[in-house]
């Protein structure tokens, strides 16, 4: 390396040496200056260390997603063909408000939606006991049907048949209905939601923008402080040198 080069690099160090001495005097001199800019700063970082954190933590954490149970039930509901299925669908949405009524009490955000999915999931159940009547009835009509074909008795059979698929076709048009129902709900509670949280955020920076900036309750409490620890006026008269 040339003389040249080592000169260059030398002059290139001092001067970066220089400007950063520069702004460590000018930071320290402001500190003396204004009381008030340390706190202030020390406040600023922690807000924005906060916000930082609390940023990642909501893109990190997964969505709740608590209309899916309804709908699950009512899908095992509605696939369900003998009585143990249905019982099972029963048994799962029963779990699934135990699981609800405890995250309701742990997420008070999404409380009006929690209660909507276990008021879903409580109709569920009493659904779910309609259809093993329902089912119970369609087993003593199919065997009704079975002893008119023994007794040769054709017309009343098919007449019975008919009735029976007819039933059949209602009971799964309702079930349907009931799934539908429960998707519908469940895309209103999540408007409603989302139009909660637009309030709230709107409030939040509302109130934000009434309250007063944090350098200015720094600037305050640093003068106060100052005022607090200055030393009292002496009192008395003035001595008159003029005797």
């Amino acid at each position: 390396m040339s003389d040249m080069q080592v000169n260059r690099a030398a002059t290139s160090a001092a001067s970066s040496w220089q400007s950063q001495s520069a702004a460590q005097a000018s930071s320290q001199e402001r500190e003396k200056e204004d009381p008030s800019f340390n706190l202030y700063e020390m406040m600023k970082d922690a807000r924005e260390k906060a916000e930082a954190t609390r940023e990642k933590f909501n893109s990190i954490k997964p969505k709740p997603r608590y209309g899916d149970a309804p709908m699950e039930a009512y899908s095992r509901l509605a696939r369900a063909k003998r009585p143990s299925e249905v019982n099972a669908a029963a048994g799962y949405a029963r779990r699934q408000i135990i699981r609800l009524q405890s995250a309701k009490r742990t997420d008070p955000d999404n409380a009006k939606r929690i209660q909507a999915a276990i008021n879903q999931l409580q109709k569920a159940v009493q659904r779910a006991g309609k259809k093993n009547r329902d089912l119970n009835r369609e087993k003593l009509e199919q065997a009704r049907q079975k002893k008119l074909i023994q007794e040769k008795r054709s017309r009343e059979a098919r007449r019975q048949k008919q009735e029976l698929l007819r039933k059949q076709a209602m009971r799964r048009i309702r079930e349907s209905g009931y799934l539908r129902e429960a998707e519908v709900d469940n895309r209103m509670q999540a408007h409603i939601a989302a139009v909660d949280m637009e309030l709230r955020e709107q409030a939040q920076k509302l109130g934000a923008s009434i309250q007063p900036s944090m350098e200015t309750v720094a600037r305050q409490y640093a003068a106060e402080s100052a005022a607090l620890s200055a030393p009292e006026p002496s009192v008395g008269g003035e001595i008159n040198l003029q005797a």
